[in-house]
């Protein structure tokens, strides 16, 4: 009896210790799995980090890019508005080429006197004699009104410009759009068609 006992009861401690080994086992192959998963885990978050960091380089070139063009856009607009008033100047410029021209021709000896003469823009309300005495230029020599057709002519019977000679002593017309310091800065790119029909000028010499 004793002896079976003993068979019995080491029968059971072996089963016992089967079981304890698998349960190891299991508890074994679970860490493994579970570390796979981390494994794998952390490769999937560096390479979210890897795109992430990849898509906020593009994002900062992309941003720089932007600044650029910005930057050249502004650049872009401060010359379109610098040569509108070069072109603004020139235009002005010619204006009054064309009235030194006109005094030129309009004044009976051509400019005498050993300075050199002037051409003074003429206030819509006052005399050339006025408009010349106010300065050291003070003899009139000429009240002339001058005016241009925009475009290149296109026969010999087209009209390109009208010109007048009110004479020194008088206002003349009084008209405020004849007043080139009373225009507006884009003024000298109408003509009568567009709205301006002369400016006047006075021819001046200092005696």
């Amino acid at each position: 009896m004793k002896f079976l006992g003993i068979f019995i009861l080491a029968v059971i401690l072996s089963t016992v210790s089967g079981q304890t080994t698998s349960f190891k086992d299991k508890v074994e192959d679970l860490k493994r799995a579970f570390g796979a998963v981390l494994d794998d885990t952390s490769a999937e978050i560096a390479g979210l980090t890897a795109q992430l960091l990849e898509m906020k380089e593009e994002r900062a070139e992309l941003d720089d890019t932007s600044a650029e063009i910005a930057g050249l856009t502004a650049q872009l607009q401060e010359m379109k508005e610098e040569r509108a008033e070069l072109d603004r100047a020139h235009a002005w410029q010619a204006l009054h080429m064309a009235a030194a021209a006109a005094c030129r021709g309009s004044t009976a000896s051509g400019g005498t006197g050993p300075w050199g003469n002037a051409v003074l823009a003429k206030e819509n309300t006052r005399s050339c004699n006025q408009v010349c005495g106010a300065t050291v230029f003070s003899r009139c020599d000429a009240d002339i009104s001058i005016s241009g057709y925009t475009g290149q002519a296109t026969s010999y019977t087209q009209r390109l410009g009208h010109f007048y000679n009110y004479g020194c002593g008088t206002p003349g017309n009084t008209h405020v759009l004849f007043d080139e310091v009373k225009a507006g800065k884009d003024d000298v790119f109408k003509d009568i068609s567009t709205g301006n029909w002369f400016y006047r000028f006075c021819c001046c010499r200092r005696p």
